[in-house]
């Protein structure tokens, strides 16, 4: 069996492209000599700068001698035309051929700069195991180098012709291999989506939950400005762990109840996690007051029944978080200072380029402040397409830094007409859906997001998008007030309520504006951040001719 690195592929559950990159893992796996090797989600470049995991060098296989093959993966339908093969997407084609030969063309650069020139030897392999390829003169790579769906059981026979197991042995092999090694610098990360485990995600490590805790001061009050990505999620659940473990009492405390009830099934069980008015009920029940969530200004209500509650020693913390700062009042710090021990330390988290309320910040005097503008959750090319369209209208998107793995999930682009019944949008919802599935995610993979808020969105009162059914909140509260969900596969939310979680595929829908305002600029900042893996953009033709000025989309 041949040596795979990264060597634990087998424990994460991949999707999208990735679930058909563990497929030939496991192909190449079984059937070459336990002396070759095979590099997968290889990345060509130092780790603060850009690199691709999956749309080119999917592997890099290594023979006994030190000979190197790229193989490049492409899976799903592909187009033969005049100029070459190509990977056709919602509304971009990709030559093939160009594609290959800028990573080869990377690769020799890298090489020859590690080990000199004439030292090695670089193969390309073309693998597209869906596609027959009916002129391989036309497609733009070496006939003998590709691997079609007619030839897809020899691909681990030519690729031991081209890299032969009894070569003499190069000078620069154990480079190579150390080379190839040392660039592989992420560290996987199983993450829950929405409550659901399982789902691959990778990011760099380091970052916000590792340095952050290592501060220390009196009193202990940081207020840490980061952007989407940054890890702010991993720094407060790792806070309350660090909490429990040496017997403190934490309380997380957050703005949507969407992102409160994702936090309490990661966090320690010891945790108290809640989102502010949660909060508010839970002091005011135990009081003896139990709010009537039926009332219309039941929010009003819950914020002045906390504030005017005593608060006694049962309700107060070792360790208050603070998530999504961005969107309290000012008159809730006040409010949440009384639930601090002697002592205590208070963390408050925000992000002001997620401030979908236009709130004005709120006022921490003499507060130790930490600022963070690294996103490592998005794509790449997800992040240019931020500054490109929401850096105009927001500056602090435009100085917003990219720490992803990630490059080359291609941004979808899908367009609708504006009516009155929003019968167009939801017919490209629909193919949008339809698209993610076909890239290889699971419907629990998806989360469609409407850029309007529930109730302007034509979207909310739907149970189902053609055969989709969809889980979403019906807009209703029981008698404790937890919310009611509607049952279904693909969950819809609108992006103020899944700010703070994030989704291997992420379909922003319903993106319409007749001028692209800081408002606007900031709501399709958050929605797009939401993305791991995969963004599809369904917006209207006025909205589009807009993201397609700012040279988002090829």
């Amino acid at each position: 069996m041949a040596r795979i690195v990264p060597d634990d592929w087998k424990n994460l559950a991949a999707t999208g492209a990735a679930a058909r990159e563990r497929e030939t893992l496991t192909l190449l796996e079984g059937a070459l000599p336990d002396d070759y090797t095979v590099y997968h989600g290889v990345h060509w470049t130092r780790l603060n700068q850009g690199f691709s995991v999956f749309g080119e060098a999917d592997f890099v296989i290594v023979s006994p001698s030190g000979r190197v093959m790229i193989v490049e993966q492409k899976t799903g339908f592909l187009r033969e035309t005049p100029k070459g093969l190509v990977k056709v997407y919602l509304q971009t084609e990709r030559n093939v051929a160009v594609a290959l030969a800028r990573t080869i063309e990377g690769m020799h650069r890298r090489f020859t700069a590690a080990f000199g020139a004439g030292t090695y030897f670089i193969e390309e392999l073309l693998y597209c195991p869906d596609h027959t390829v009916k002129d391989a003169a036309i497609a733009g790579v070496n006939p003998a180098r590709i691997v079609d769906a007619t030839r897809k059981d020899r691909l681990a026979a030519i690729i031991r012709e081209a890299l032969p197991a009894d070569e003499a042995r190069l000078a620069c092999a154990a480079k190579i291999h150390h080379f190839l090694a040392d660039e592989l610098a992420l560290t996987p990360d199983a993450s829950a989506l929405v409550g659901q485990a399982g789902t691959l995600v990778t990011r760099l490590a380091g970052g916000l939950a590792t340095w952050a805790r290592r501060l220390e001061f009196e009193p202990f009050r940081l207020r840490v400005i980061g952007t989407a990505g940054s890890g702010k999620t991993q720094l407060a659940v790792q806070v309350m762990a660090d909490a429990v473990a040496r017997g403190a009492r934490p309380l997380y405390v957050c703005f949507n109840r969407p992102l409160a009830d994702h936090i309490a099934r990661v966090a320690p069980p010891e945790a108290k996690v809640a989102n502010y008015h949660q909060l508010c009920d839970w002091v005011l029940r135990d009081a003896g007051r139990a709010p009537d969530f039926q009332a219309a200004d039941i929010f009003d209500q819950l914020e002045e029944g906390f504030a005017a509650t005593p608060i006694d020693a049962r309700w107060q913390f070792d360790v208050l978080i603070v998530d999504e700062g961005q969107d309290f009042q000012q008159t809730w710090v006040d409010a949440l200072a009384r639930l601090l021990r002697p002592g205590a330390a208070w963390w408050w988290l925000e992000d002001p380029l997620q401030n979908l309320y236009m709130r004005p910040p709120v006022d921490l005097p003499g507060w130790t402040t930490l600022k963070e503008t690294t996103n490592y959750r998005s794509p790449r090319d997800i992040l240019d397409y931020v500054r490109n369209v929401v850096g105009g209208s927001v500056p602090l998107a435009a100085g917003l830094a990219s720490g992803s793995p990630f490059d080359g999930s291609d941004i979808s682009l899908s367009t609708y007409d504006e009516t009155p019944t929003g019968q167009s949008c939801i017919e490209a919802t629909k193919r949008a859906i339809t698209q993610a599935l076909s890239l290889g995610f699971r419907k629990q993979d998806i989360a469609v997001l409407s850029f309007r808020g529930r109730d302007g969105s034509a979207l909310t009162a739907l149970d189902q998008l053609g055969p989709h059914r969809l889980r979403s909140f019906t807009g209703k509260y029981d008698l404790f007030g937890n919310p009611e969900y509607r049952e279904g596969d693909v969950l819809l939310e609108s992006i103020y309520r899944f700010k703070g979680q994030s989704a291997p595929c992420v379909i922003l829908t319903e993106v319409d504006f007749e001028k692209f305002d800081e408002r606007a600029a900031r709501k399709l900042f958050v929605g797009a951040t939401r993305a791991t893996l995969k963004l599809i953009v369904v917006a209207s033709q006025r909205a589009a001719s807009h993201l397609q000025g700012a040279s988002a989309v090829e």
